[in-house]
């Protein structure tokens, strides 16, 4: 069997492929629906597909292929792949939900104590956002999940050669 290109690991190859696709549906979407194009959405967490999920559910249908579901390493992917869904659909979206609470209530500090006021007691850096595009709603876990498990399945012949 010839060895992969990242690593020589045909697992990362087709995993990275499933990553890939996830975060670059992510640029693609505003360039049809709001004629925006906009390259740092590649690197960018949240959004419809969960990358995350694709990533993860991926490697564990990869490691399913390569070396059996009563495998070891089979149940330590698809525990990992659970626990990386659940955080991203609930701990990490929460997270996100906080900062746009927080980010509201900071844009109105200068309203209840003015603006003067608000510029002697707090610092230029204290505007900046926190960022709330964080996590994923459940239905962007399953579609990304989804998505993981079919590049797994597309590139099996590739996994077992």
């Amino acid at each position: 069997m010839s060895p992969g290109i990242i690593f020589n690991n045909r697992v990362l190859d087709v995993v990275f492929i499933a990553w890939f696709i996830a975060q670059f549906y992510k640029v693609l979407t505003p360039v049809f629906k709001k004629r925006k194009f906009d390259i740092t959405r590649l690197w960018d967490t949240g959004g419809m597909p969960s990358s995350h999920s694709s990533t993860v559910s991926c490697l564990t249908t990869c490691i399913g292929i390569r070396y059996g579901i009563s495998s070891d390493i089979f149940a330590i992917t698809i525990i990992f792949a659970g626990i990386v869904m659940y955080d991203s659909a609930g701990i990490r979206r929460a997270a996100g939900k906080q900062a746009g609470v927080i980010n509201s209530l900071i844009e109105k500090i200068p309203l209840f104590i003015g603006r003067a006021q608000y510029n002697k007691h707090f610092s230029k850096e204290k505007e900046a956002k926190l960022k709330e595009l964080l996590g994923h709603t459940p239905v962007e876990v399953v579609v990304g999940c989804a998505l993981g498990i079919v590049i797994g399945l597309i590139f099996k012949v590739y996994l077992q050669g």
